[in-house]
This record gives C-alpha cells, sequence and structure tokens, in this order.
C-alpha cells in the first residue's frame, strides 16, 4: 500500500529559516519542500527499508573513507539546490572541491547546493512517480550521477548528467560509481 505525504501547500512564512527551524522540530519525520514552496511530510520508513539504506550508505562511506575527497549524507541531511527545492536524499555525496565554496555557517544548515551523486530508495509507502520526478530535479539541478533503486518493483533506474535514463531490470546487478565516484562499485546482489 502506498500512502501519500501529508503536503502544506507554499505560505509565505515558510521562509527558509523558518523552514529550517521547522525540520529541526519535527526531527522523526522526513521533511522536504520542492521548487513550488510545497511542504512534504513522510513518515519513517520500515525497519527493511532503514536496514538496506543504512547498509548502501555505509558501502558509499566506507569507499569515500578509503579515498577522502568528499563528504558522504545520509537521509537526515538537507540540501536546498539551486531551484529552491530542499532534498534529502537517501544517500548523497558532495566533493571536497564542491564544499570548499560553503562557509562553516552554511554548512550548519541546508548546504546551498546540489550534491554530484545521490541515492534515493524507495520504500513500501513512496508511489514511483514523484520518485522518479526528483531525480530528474537532482539532475536539473547539477548533479551528475543519480541512483533511485526500487525494491518494489525490483528495477533501478540511473540518471546521469547527460540527461541519460538508464533502467535495469533486476536488483541482482552491480552499479559502477562510473566517474563520478571513481572505483566505487554497489554490489546489490548481496542485499537482496
Amino acid at each position: 500500500m502506498t500512502i501519500s505525504p501529508v503536503v502544506i501547500q507554499h505560505r509565505p512564512i515558510f521562509d527558509d529559516n523558518f523552514f529550517f527551524e521547522f525540520c529541526q522540530a519535527a526531527e522523526n519525520l522526513q521533511v522536504e519542500r520542492d521548487k513550488n514552496g510545497n511542504i512534504y511530510i513522510m513518515e519513517p520508513t520500515g525497519f527493511e527499508t532503514g536496514s538496506f539504506n543504512q547498509e548502501v550508505g555505509a558501502d558509499v562511506t566506507i569507499w569515500n573513507r578509503q579515498e577522502r575527497n568528499g563528504v558522504v549524507g545520509d537521509s537526515n541531511t538537507g540540501y536546498t539546490l539551486p531551484d529552491t527545492a530542499v532534498r534529502a536524499p537517501d544517500v548523497s555525496w558532495i566533493s571536497f572541491e564542491q564544499l570548499k565554496n560553503f562557509s562553516a555557517e552554511q554548512r550548519k544548515k541546508f548546504l546551498p547546493a546540489c550534491p554530484e551523486f545521490v541515492i534515493e530508495i524507495r520504500s513500501e509507502n513512496d508511489a514511483l512517480k514523484p520518485l522518479l520526478e526528483k531525480m530528474q530535479d537532482y539532475i536539473s539541478n547539477g548533479c551528475h550521477l543519480a541512483w533511485m533503486i526500487d525494491r518494489i518493483d525490483e528495477k533501478i533506474y540511473i540518471y546521469r548528467k547527460n540527461r541519460t535514463i538508464e533502467v535495469i531490470e533486476t536488483l541482482q546487478t552491480v552499479l559502477s560509481g562510473e566517474d563520478v565516484l571513481k572505483g566505487f562499485e554497489l554490489d546489490l546482489r548481496k542485499y537482496v
């Protein structure tokens, strides 16, 4: 069963500072804002999805510790994208090269940037269409490589900065970080 998130239509009171404080107060919920100012409040995922997210994020973190060329974020890491949407992908990676452009103060709130790499993982409560639209938004805002792992329909959607989309019809595969996460491979076969 897919449950739609609660949507709060754009209100002028939700400026960037108020929205950040609102998200801090709703610490047990996933809160995002789209480019039109609509706020989406989503419930936590179930155990299996949360565990899967953690394992995938850990693999990216292990690779990053070896490469030491960026920072990995989890689903609590918010980014204010160039189109003003505020997103918190399940897993994100931003290079030190990009990160050096932001002050310590900017890093304390939602980083005003788009990560170079994101992973979104579909849970039982997620409708497919909004997730695919979100993936397009990441690429439109400067993401270089984005994966949407659909554990429900057992597909993987790979979005690239050149706007190509590849669909893999199985989770029994190994994904490559390509030229974004050089040398990184995510072997999904060990998790399914």
